[in-house]
């Protein structure tokens, strides 16, 4: 497990226009009450046998606590780019050393009454053992797409991994039809 604290209420954070341009900086805390757009980064993890890994939030989480989430991942500290916070926040929630680079796949501005963000959506393959931060993390498993699927509508999930998910469902489809001729 990597030796670096997760971001705390404190830490700083780089606060955003609507094209996702640095305007300011403020404190975690700061941002989530005030509603200030910040970053976010989403990664999507297999394992081995292509399952994804779902998890649970904890309690004292200071956003979506107790909820069903379908990535890691979490908040970009202040000059920190979505790259190094991805394979940060992956390490540390999954609770590994040597993670390959999550790649990069689309973004978008999560927008809710409460929250506004602009996201990186990433995945990556994990074949190490797994020994999720249990600051982050009171339960986790690997499920297969159709185990997820049939877990949307029912379980409790947080609503920007929610968004996220689908939109990754989404653009996967736009992915895989053919170009037209031209």
């Amino acid at each position: 497990m990597p030796d670096q604290e997760p971001l705390s209420v404190d830490e700083l954070l780089d606060i955003v226009d609507e094209r996702d341009r640095v305007v300011g900086q403020a404190r975690r805390a700061e941002a989530t009450a005030r509603r200030l757009r910040h970053r976010c980064a989403f990664v999507l993890v297999r394992d081995g046998a292509d399952r994804i890994f779902v998890h649970r939030r904890t309690a004292r989480k200071l956003v979506f606590p107790s909820k069903y989430d379908l990535f890691v991942g979490g908040v970009v500290g202040a000059g920190e780019s979505y790259d190094q916070a991805a394979l940060r926040e992956a390490e540390e929630e999954l609770g590994v050393s040597g993670l390959p680079v999550p790649e990069p796949l689309f973004g978008f501005l999560y927008e809710s009454p409460e929250h506004t963000w602009w996201s990186r959506v990433y995945q990556v393959r994990c074949e190490l053992p797994v020994a999720p931060q249990e600051s982050e993390v009171a339960w986790h498993t690997f499920l297969t797409e159709q185990e997820v699927a049939e877990r949307l509508d029912t379980w409790d999930w947080v609503p920007d991994g929610l968004e996220a998910y689908r939109r990754l469902l989404s653009w996967r489809a736009g992915e895989a039809r053919p170009h037209a001729p031209s």
